[in-house]
C-alpha cells in the first residue's frame, strides 16, 4: 500500500484547459466552445447561459484581485494570453501558489453568481426568500427586507460547476483541489454582513429593515492571501480518502487551511517547463526589506536603476461649485529593475 500511495502523487501532470478561460471569452460564452469542460460543466453551461455570463465576468475579478494580492511577489499570478489554461505550466505543480488560485477561482464563482442573483439577472435564483419575519442582533430587533443576497444559491451552483472535474479524478492534486475550491466558497461566506435602513421619526432607528449583503470581494482576497502564507502541506493517506499534514508537529485542523502537496519553485529563473517567467525586468523597492525589494525580488542578481520623468497631479483648489483643479507637476524618480540572470560562462563556448 505504501506503493500505491507514492505512485498516487507521482503520477505524471494533467496539462488542462481549464473552465477559467470563460473569462477570456466575455459575452461569446459558447458551450462547445470552451475547451476543457467536463460533460457535467457542459450540461450546467448549456442550461444556464446567463449563469456562464456572469461566471466570465467574475472570472476577470478574481484574477485582477489574485494580481493585486501578489504585486509584489515575485510570482504575480501572471496570465498568458490566449492560453486554455490562463496561467500556464505554473497551475502543474500542486503548490500553494495553485491552492490559492483555485481558492480565489472558486470564491470569485461564488461572488459573480450571488451578485447576478441579487441584480435580478439571472432566471433560475433571486434575493434570498428565507429571510423574512423579525429577527434581532446587537442592537435590537429588526425586520427583515430589502433583498438578501442570496448565498446559498451561488455555493451550490459554484459546488456542482467548479468540481464537477476533480470529482472524476481520485488523485492527491484532485483531493488538494476539492479542499481548497471548499475553503474559497466559505471564504466569501464568512464576510456577510447585516446592512440595515432605518425608519421612524425624524430618522430615528426606533425601526429597521435589514438584510444580509456580501463584503467588497478584497476581504475575500485578503483572508484567501493571508492562508496562503499559512497554507499547510499534506501527503495524501493510505486508502486515498484524505491528507495527512506532512509537519507531525502540526496540531491544529485543517478544515478552514488551504493545502499543498508540492513546495513552490522559487521563481527566480524563466523556466518554462516549471510555468516560471522569472523576475528579470520586474520593478523593486530599494528601500524594502519585504518581498518587493530589490534583495528578495531579485534574488540577489542585483537590480538596474532608470531616472524616469513622473507626472502627477498637485497643488488641487476647490472651485465653487464644484471642481477641483489640479496642477501637473513633473518630478524625476528612480525606477529599480531586477537584473537578468547571467548565463554561465561555458554556455557561450561552443
Amino acid at each position: 500500500t505504501h506503493f500505491i500511495c507514492i505512485f498516487l502523487l507521482i503520477l505524471p501532470p494533467r496539462v488542462d484547459s481549464s473552465w477559467w478561460y470563460i473569462g477570456a471569452l466575455g459575452a461569446r460564452v459558447i458551450c462547445d466552445n470552451i475547451p476543457g469542460l467536463v460533460n457535467k460543466q457542459r450540461q450546467l453551461c448549456q442550461g444556464h447561459p446567463d449563469l456562464m455570463r456572469s461566471i466570465g465576468e467574475g472570472a476577470k475579478e478574481w484574477i485582477k484581485e489574485c494580481q493585486h494580492q501578489f504585486r509584489h511577489h515575485r510570482w504575480n499570478c501572471s496570465t498568458l494570453d490566449r492560453d486554455h489554461t490562463v496561467f500556464g505550466r505554473v497551475m502543474l505543480r500542486s503548490s500553494r501558489e495553485a491552492a490559492f488560485v483555485y481558492a480565489i477561482s472558486s470564491a470569485g464563482v461564488v461572488y459573480a453568481i450571488t451578485r447576478a442573483c441579487s441584480q435580478g439577472e439571472l432566471k433560475s435564483c433571486n434575493c434570498d426568500g428565507q429571510k423574512r419575519g423579525r429577527s434581532s442582533d446587537a442592537t435590537g430587533s429588526f425586520d427583515w427586507g430589502g433583498c438578501s443576497d442570496n448565498i446559498n444559491y451561488g455555493i451550490k451552483f459554484a459546488k456542482a460547476f467548479v468540481d464537477a472535474r476533480e470529482k472524476m479524478m481520485k488523485d492527491a492534486r484532485a483531493l488538494m483541489n476539492l479542499h481548497n475550491n471548499r475553503c474559497g466558497r466559505m471564504a466569501v461566506k464568512r464576510f456577510m454582513k447585516l446592512e440595515c435602513k432605518c425608519h421612524g421619526v425624524s430618522g430615528s432607528c426606533s425601526l429597521r429593515t435589514c438584510w444580509l449583503a456580501m463584503s467588497d470581494f478584497r476581504r475575500t482576497g485578503d483572508y484567501l492571501r493571508k492562508k496562503y502564507n499559512s497554507a499547510v502541506e499534506v501527503t495524501m493517506n493510505q486508502d486515498g480518502t484524505g491528507f495527512l499534514v506532512a509537519d507531525k508537529n502540526f496540531k491544529g485542523n485543517t478544515k478552514n487551511e488551504l493545502v499543498y502537496v508540492e513546495n513552490s519553485p522559487d521563481y527566480c529563473l524563466m523556466d518554462r517547463s516549471a510555468g516560471s517567467l522569472g523576475t528579470a525586468g520586474r520593478v523593486c523597492n530599494k528601500s524594502s526589506r519585504g518581498t518587493d525589494g530589490c534583495e528578495i525580488m531579485c534574488c540577489g542578481r542585483g537590480y538596474d536603476t532608470m531616472r524616469v520623468k513622473r507626472v502627477t497631479k498637485c497643488e488641487c483648489k476647490f472651485k465653487w461649485c464644484c471642481a477641483v483643479e489640479c496642477s501637473d507637476c513633473e518630478d524625476i524618480v528612480d525606477v529599480h529593475t531586477c537584473k537578468p540572470h547571467k548565463r554561465a560562462d561555458w554556455l557561450d563556448v561552443t
